[in-house]
């Protein structure tokens, strides 16, 4: 191809457009100038300029062209069939910025001098489209990163304001300023919930209050897993709810085993703007950020509320414990020690040695009880110490035991719950006399050793105390002997498990107490203690053993 020199007015209009081209970084402004040169030095009437957009040669600019329009994609075909004469490569043929396509100018054709001038002038263009593209990229990521730093900040801001509460009202407010705030949002609806706990529920321009029923979406929120916009949901109910409150997106809140759910719901944005996917992903970090906070929210809750539950606990051992006799009284020659040990902090078993009004001048007897009650824990020590206040309320108005325990059952019978029972074991000990009478309430056997060796087990000799009414006791009468030693215990003794669940049983007590019957009270009611924990091993203990040792030494 041959150029001739351009002609000083060429030139001079080329240094000019290359002055103007490169004055402005912006792709629009350049263009149109490019554009308005050609046309108005050639006296053209139609014109276009297309660029490459997203891997396609697109018009950019179109002039007197009206059946063309910007944003299409460029074809020489219909450009032709236009009124296009001319199309020139902007900048390298092989791999142009963009294409100028001309129609004929007025009362004249394009000479070589022209084309000539369209060519450097379209080589100026090109590097200054170039520049101007690079500048545009690069505010673009400029715009990005500074989108990405304010994120960040109001990420950051956010993860400070939800360490400094442990509320989880006011950690789903921080959540829903930040959001709303972020795409000046009028319409949200917050619901989060744990299983043990309220719902929080916060909501603003939607009719959405019946969310606090969660159960009905609870399954469907947590399989979510990531954010959705609503027209993206499978038809559901969930789906239909949130269409009629005209709701956008939805971010689910899951955390932690799946036990801390559920939703925040956002409207539409203003000016119609659309949720990008960017905006997606951040609303999904911030509400990651809340779903933690909540779930640490609730934890300390249930801290401070279990701690609550164990000074309350603490406070009813303590109570419990002054239930029990402060010590034994002193009656010769015969010993006496007790223990009791809950499997809880409280327990339902209960002993007692209590002076029997009245008597006949030095002559003193003495009832003694032992009693389990059903269950375990804070309800049984609350009968516990209701049978404990109904023996001493009725001790002393009747002189047989029989009658004591009737008396007892009726009030218990008609004071408690009707799953609710106690077993109990009353002996009307006479130290003078050398005998007692008692009672079985339904009770475990317990034990009288003769001398050492011959067990005889006293049994059952009616119903457990307030199980049924109107029930009838008997009492037995028993020869207290030196050398006799009676054990009264609760079910907590043979009852007792090793890691195989066995159970110890009636025959080791008795075999393991013959061996014993020469030493003190106490330190039979001791050994028996370690007894136990030797044969349970390392199983839990699972229930109150309770141990009453009377002995009469030989």
């Amino acid at each position: 191809m041959t150029t001739s020199p351009l002609s000083v007015s060429s030139l001079e209009a080329l240094l000019e457009s290359a002055h103007l081209l490169h004055s402005s970084l912006n792709l629009d402004d350049l263009l149109k100038h490019l554009l308005r040169s050609v046309m108005g030095r050639l006296l053209i009437s139609k014109g276009l300029i297309a660029v490459y957009e997203e891997g396609q040669m697109r018009h950019a600019l179109v002039r007197g062209l009206p059946k063309l329009s910007v944003g299409e994609i460029f074809n020489e075909e219909a450009a032709r069939g236009c009124g296009i004469d001319l199309i020139l490569p902007i900048g390298n043929e092989e791999s142009p910025e963009g294409l100028l396509a001309i129609g004929q100018p007025l009362n004249k054709t394009v000479d070589q001098e022209d084309l000539d001038f369209l060519r450097a002038l379209l080589g100026i263009a090109a590097s200054g489209i170039g520049n101007a593209r690079s500048h545009a990229e690069a505010r673009h990521l400029n715009q990005a990163l500074d989108q990405k730093v304010q994120e960040l900040k109001t990420l950051l801001d956010l993860v400070r304001g939800l360490t400094s509460t442990l509320e989880p009202d006011e950690v789903a407010q921080l959540l829903t300023l930040t959001l709303t705030g972020r795409w000046a949002i009028r319409k949200y609806a917050l619901i989060a919930w744990k299983k043990g706990h309220p719902p929080v529920l916060r909501l603003r321009g939607m009719d959405l209050d019946h969310l606090a029923n969660y159960q009905a979406f609870e399954a469907e929120i947590i399989e979510m897993q990531e954010a959705m916009r609503v027209a993206d949901l499978r038809e559901s109910p969930l789906k239909d709810l949130l269409r009629s409150s005209q709701a956008e997106v939805i971010f689910p809140i899951v955390a932690g085993d799946n036990t801390t759910g559920g939703m925040v719901i956002l409207g539409s944005r203003p000016g119609n703007l659309s949720y990008s996917e960017s905006d997606l992903e951040f609303g999904t970090g911030l509400v990651a950020q809340a779903a933690v906070a909540l779930e640490n929210s609730w934890y300390f809750r249930e801290a401070i509320e279990k701690k609550k539950v164990e000074q309350e606990l603490t406070l009813a051992a303590s109570i419990q414990e002054n239930l029990f006799p402060a010590s034994m009284p002193a009656i010769p020659p015969f010993d006496l020690a007790a223990h009791n040990r809950p499997a809880q902090q409280c327990g339902g078993d209960y002993y007692d040695i209590l002076l029997k009004p009245g008597g006949d001048g030095e002559r003193k007897n003495y009832l003694v009880c032992v009693a389990d009650v059903s269950g375990k824990g804070l309800p049984a020590s609350l009968l516990m110490s209701n049978i404990q206040a109904t023996l001493r309320a009725l001790l002393g108005r009747f002189d047989s035991l029989t009658e004591l325990a009737a008396h007892t059952n009726e009030l218990l019978y008609a004071s408690t719950p009707s799953n609710k029972y106690v077993t109990a074991i009353l002996l009307d000990f006479d130290p003078q006399g050398g005998c007692a009478r008692f009672v079985n309430a339904g009770h475990t056997d317990c034990l009288l050793l003769r001398d050492g060796c011959e067990a005889i087990w006293l049994k059952a000799t009616g119903t457990p105390l307030g199980l049924l009414p109107d029930m009838p006791y008997e009492e037995q009468f028993i020869e207290f002997r030196p050398g006799d030693l009676i054990a009264l215990f609760s079910d907590g003794v043979t009852e007792a498990q090793d890691e195989q669940e066995n159970e110890y049983g009636e025959e080791r007590i008795s075999n393991f107490l013959r061996p014993l019957v020469q030493e003190s009270a106490a330190s039979i009611v001791s050994k028996v203690f370690e007894e136990i924990d030797r044969f349970a091993g390392t199983a839990p203990q699972y229930d109150d053993i309770t141990l009453f040792v009377i002995k009469w030494p030989g």
